[in-house]
C-alpha cells in the first residue's frame, strides 16, 4: 500500500469520525472542496503545512495520517 493511499484513507477516516462533510472540512480549512476531494481519491498528495492544517481542523494528530490501519 503506498503512503499516498494510506494519508487518503486516514484522511477519509479522521473526516468520517468528525462527521464533517469534504465540504465543510474544506471550508474550515480554508481549501476547495474538490482539493479535499482529490486527496481522498489519491489524485493529489498533500504538502506536509496542508497536513497540519487539516489535522488542526479534525482535531487529530498529524501522524495519525501516516498510521497503518491493522
Amino acid at each position: 500500500m503506498s503512503l499516498r493511499e494510506i494519508v487518503a484513507i486516514n484522511l477519509r477516516r479522521l473526516r468520517h469520525a468528525s462527521g464533517l462533510s469534504q465540504e465543510e472540512l474544506a471550508d474550515r480549512a480554508g481549501i476547495n472542496r474538490n482539493y479535499v476531494g482529490m486527496l481522498e481519491r489519491e489524485q493529489h498528495s498533500a504538502t506536509v503545512d496542508m497536513l497540519e492544517k487539516l489535522a488542526e481542523v479534525l482535531e487529530a494528530d498529524p501522524a495519525e495520517f501516516f498510521r497503518r490501519q491493522s
